[in-house]
């Protein structure tokens, strides 16, 4: 929600997003844990959701031993847009 949030600050209207082309998502997790996929889902979903087909992405999820401000996951994007 987040990413919505600044892609509709920086572009004014959402309408402005052609496509999202990746994303990565950043898993903050313990040794050992391999559900990051699981994990960014989620943000996957989502974006397909709010935006249909222009929002079929490519993705990575990577586990990470620590994220500022402790935050549980981190969320990407590269996303072409109009003018």
């Amino acid at each position: 929600i987040n990413l919505l949030s600044s892609l509709k600050a920086e572009l004014g209207d959402l309408d402005k997003v052609q496509r999202v082309v990746k994303l990565t998502g950043f898993v903050n997790c313990m040794a050992g844990f391999t559900g990051q996929p699981s994990v960014v889902n989620g943000a996957s979903d989502f974006l397909v959701e709010v935006f249909g087909d222009k929002g079929v992405h490519a993705r990575s999820a990577v586990g990470c031993n620590s994220l500022p401000l402790n935050v549980p996951v981190e969320i990407e994007a590269v996303v072409e847009v109009s003018d």
